[in-house]
């Protein structure tokens, strides 16, 4: 649909958005170790995606794992929709979820703070899984990835910037320039759209509807006090900015230099 470039919307609170940073650096490492580390192990790359990974038959008490694959108890499987928020099919796959989180993660990350932003994106990831599980009951399928969450990103910065404009490469090589309202929204349009109308995909629809829906709820909730959603805070370009103390200037005529 589209590829997420780049926003023209800076950091103001944080100097440096670290958690967004680590949470896509473990990512690269999950992925780096389970596909250099499965050909040590029996059954391969299936072994981690199907031990990790959160399967909604196996969540709802429906099924239990194979033999060797409990590497999460059933008390506690509840967090494998953590776990497979950090697996990814392919490099393909983990880059696209990536690029999302790196693009929006930043100013999510600066409307909340860095802590209550880790726990935001480790809810958001929960939500998708669940709401995924949920919408197939009994689906034997291991779900994985990050895209649940970053939708919930994507939610979120929807609440925060709506009139941001964003860089983008449209059908995969035309860069354009859009508001985020009209990008963003339309993105998650289109995930409730799938989401009705194609259940049978490879692609996890529900994860993203919930991950989203999460993530719209969440920043409203735990974003700072003095962040105003939906740009209501009017932002004037340097050049454009009074400058304190300047009013008392006697009113003489001023030259060029």
């Amino acid at each position: 649909m589209f590829i997420p470039l780049y926003d023209t919307n800076p950091v103001e609170r944080i100097k440096l958005q670290w958690v967004t940073i680590s949470i896509i650096a473990l990512n690269v490492v999950v992925y780096l170790v389970v596909n250099w580390g499965a050909a040590a192990i029996e059954g391969g790359t299936h072994y981690f995606i199907l031990a990790l990974g959160h399967v909604p038959s196996v969540s709802n008490d429906l099924r239990t794992l194979p033999d060797g694959y409990g590497l999460i108890p059933d008390g506690i499987y509840v967090t494998t929709t953590i776990t497979s928020a950090f697996l990814h099919a392919d490099f393909w796959h983990l880059a696209g979820n990536m690029l999302f989180i790196w693009v929006f993660g930043d100013n999510v990350e600066d409307a909340l703070g860095h802590f209550r932003f880790l726990v935001f994106y480790i809810l958001c990831a929960m939500g998708a899984a669940m709401f995924h599980a949920f919408a197939f009951y009994q689906s034997d399928a291991p779900l994985i990835g990050a895209s649940g969450a970053a939708a919930g990103i994507v939610a979120a910065y929807l609440m925060l910037h709506p009139k941001t404009k964003v860089w983008v490469l449209f059908l995969s090589r035309i860069p354009v320039l859009l508001p985020a309202y009209v990008l963003l929204g339309g993105w998650l349009a289109f995930q409730v759209f799938m989401f009705v109308t194609d259940s049978n995909g490879v692609v996890s629809w529900a994860s993203h509807v919930g991950g989203a829906l999460v993530g719209l709820v969440l920043v409203v909730l735990m974003k700072r006090r003095d962040v105003p959603l939906f740009d209501r805070q009017v932002r004037l370009p340097k050049a454009a900015q009074t400058v304190p103390g300047t009013r008392d200037l006697p009113q003489e005529r001023w030259g060029r230099q």
